[in-house]
């Protein structure tokens, strides 16, 4: 923990803290800590300001329906956690170039080992397909990426990290709602708060659900009475995640997408998720497979280009914009969809990445952003994300240059602008 994020705790404080809250205190153990009882909320951290927090938020979660025995439960020896604070800081600052998040999400380790969980789990995979119509290896493809097949669901308290990023309010009323949402999982008696675990942002369990969609789509596959996606058995994991999927309109039988190869002189103000065309008037175009047939005619689709005219392209289906439901960033949902083709026993992505480059950090997309519109190529506004927006001024510059129009922000680009 870092000291400078801290108050120090002192004990005489916490009874009068609870005075004020209107709430008995009990005495304190041998270690100067109060010690909890069944009506109390005495929060042991030592952030006082947090403290105050919580005794507001408890105003507001029981106007939502939160039971003051359940939010006593759950917020029993909650802290100011600095550790997510410190991981929400730092979390945009470095992005990994794709080729090197893929090296690692679709690495021959994750490939085997996913295909040793269709093996162990084959009975129960199949059923959860035959009943939710989404491709078994699409479902472990997430599992795989989002705990290792289960290997690593998080060990941080939820209710304690969704407290301490609502409190440090960068995103509050998102965290909020997540915690609402966690005290009302909580309440039903799918999950004890202890057991409540997952990781630093919030997400839960073998397949990370946040709280709101775990209410929204979670299902009880055992027939047990519970959601349980959190205990060694995935079943409930699994099912849910296929369950989301399949609420969101997944296609069984349609690819996520295709690697494809691109003609010669090919306009690349076509690529990108706003166009659309049918695979055979891609074909019409020269857009071809990677062994240079026609893709057939999975529906509409657009290209996607994601390192530029220098890296891997593929044409992507509607199911793509399912996995997106899950994560939004397109390495995510290449990297799902790769690593389930890998498990059916498709090949590795052919083509090359240009590996000699890097991500842009985040301070650089800013400055990327701010350096194309002053010098005439407005972004929309600078957030150091790279939306389409900032992909077709990047385009726009790069004509004016003479260079490939790819829309790919690249360091070589932000240093030419420069």
């Amino acid at each position: 923990m870092r000291v400078s994020a801290l108050i120090a705790v002192v004990s005489t404080l916490l009874p009068a803290m609870a005075a004020g809250a209107g709430i008995a205190p009990s005495p304190p153990d041998n270690q100067g800590r109060i010690m909890s009882g069944p009506a109390e909320l005495i929060p042991t951290s030592a952030n006082l300001g947090f403290n105050r927090w919580i005794d507001g938020f408890r105003g507001r979660a029981l106007a939502q329906g939160i039971s003051a025995v359940t939010f006593e439960r759950a917020f029993r020896g909650v802290d100011y956690n600095t550790s997510v604070i410190e991981k929400d800081r730092n979390q945009s600052e470095f992005t990994k170039a794709i080729w090197d998040y893929l090296d690692s999400a679709v690495s021959d380790s994750r490939v085997s080992n996913g295909k040793a969980a269709l093996r162990q789990h084959r009975r129960l995979l199949d059923q959860i397909e035959a009943r939710y119509g989404v491709d078994k290896e699409i479902v472990v493809a997430v599992w795989g990426l989002e705990s290792s097949y289960g290997t690593y669901r998080g060990t941080t308290p939820l209710i304690e990290a969704l407290a301490t990023l609502a409190y440090d309010g960068r995103r509050g009323s998102f965290f909020e709602s997540q915690l609402i949402a966690a005290l009302k999982i909580v309440q039903s008696g799918d999950v004890d708060p202890r057991q409540m675990t997952g990781s630093w942002a919030g997400a839960m369990g073998h397949t990370q659900f946040i709280p709101t969609s775990y209410l929204a789509y979670a299902v009880d596959f055992t027939g047990d009475g519970k959601r349980d996606i959190w205990s060694d058995n995935p079943a409930d994991a699994l099912a849910s995640t296929a369950a989301y999927l399949s609420r969101f309109g997944w296609n069984k039988g349609q690819p996520w997408g295709v690697e494809v190869q691109l003609p010669r002189g090919f306009d690349f103000g076509l690529t990108g998720e706003r166009v659309k065309k049918s695979p055979a008037e891609w074909a019409a175009l020269g857009v071809r497979g990677v062994e240079g047939g026609k893709v057939p005619n999975y529906g509409a689709a657009s290209i996607l280009m994601p390192a530029g005219a220098r890296g891997a392209a593929f044409m992507i289906f509607q199911n793509f914009h399912v996995i997106e439901r899950y994560n939004t960033a397109d390495a995510y949902v290449i990297g799902v969809g790769h690593l389930a083709d890998r498990l059916k026993g498709g090949r590795a992505i052919q083509a090359n990445w240009p590996r000699e480059d890097r991500a842009l950090v985040f301070a650089e997309r800013k400055e990327l952003q701010e350096r194309l519109t002053k010098a005439g190529f407005s972004t929309g506004g600078v957030d150091g994300k790279i939306g389409p927006n900032t992909i077709g001024a990047i385009r726009a510059y790069q004509r004016s240059i003479g260079m490939i129009p790819d829309g790919y922000a690249s360091l070589d680009i932000l240093r030419r602008l420069r």
